[in-house]
């Protein structure tokens, strides 16, 4: 089965049209690099929680969203490779100095799928 690099992540609500083109072309540099698909999803209705939440998790502040993102590989080998290639890039370094992700609040995590019902 799959391998999944999955990330959560606070930013401003403000900058969410910025975040998005980021993401996109983020998404192409993983595309080029042997990622299957790639899925960014904003967070609309995510309770704080008394313990544990989202918003929790990453420290989320007044006025941030929470990212939910993932990225399959057909497995953890490709995913590696595809991250070196990405991180190597010139292009990467532009796009996350532009300040939009706070990467100290960052949960991130590759995963092996065990179950993909549809």
């Amino acid at each position: 089965m799959s391998h999944i690099d999955g990330f959560v992540l606070p930013v401003k609500r403000a900058d969410k049209a910025a975040y998005v083109e980021a993401a996109r072309k983020m998404t192409a540099l993983y595309l080029a690099h042997g990622a299957m698909r790639c899925v960014e999803s904003w967070g609309e209705a995510l309770d704080p929680g008394q313990r544990t939440s989202f918003p929790r998790a990453v420290e989320a502040l007044e006025g941030e969203a929470v990212v939910f993102a993932w990225m399959e590989f057909p497995d953890k080998a490709t995913s590696n490779a595809a991250h070196e290639a990405v991180w190597s890039d010139p292009e990467t370094e532009k796009l996350m100095g532009a300040g939009l992700v706070d990467g100290a609040r960052m949960i991130m995590g590759g995963f092996e799928t065990i179950l993909d019902v549809t």
